[in-house]
């Protein structure tokens, strides 16, 4: 887990972030939780973007946790659409 002061602090640094990944509607296929995670390993605070069709039936906070379970990282913020990700 993370501190809040931490969380604070990565919250306004995604800001600036520019959405690195857009899923489409072909949603979490396993090269795109493998590029996610390859994004992390490289910069360890990215933002996500998604389709509304690759959320599908899901709820957005749902999904959003899946994705930070599925590729070992943590769910900083989430914005509609949007989703910021930190590997610890």
């Amino acid at each position: 887990m993370i501190t809040s002061k931490l969380k604070k602090t990565l919250v306004s640094k995604s800001k600036t972030l520019e959405p690195i990944l857009r899923v489409g509607k072909n949603g979490l296929t396993d090269s795109v939780i493998i590029e996610i995670k390859k994004q992390l390993h490289k910069k360890k605070l990215i933002k996500i973007k998604f389709l509304k069709a690759a959320i599908g039936d899901k709820k957005k906070k749902e999904f959003a946790k899946e994705v930070a379970e599925r590729t070992n990282s943590i769910l900083i913020h989430q914005v509609g659409f949007v989703v910021v990700l930190y590997r610890t």
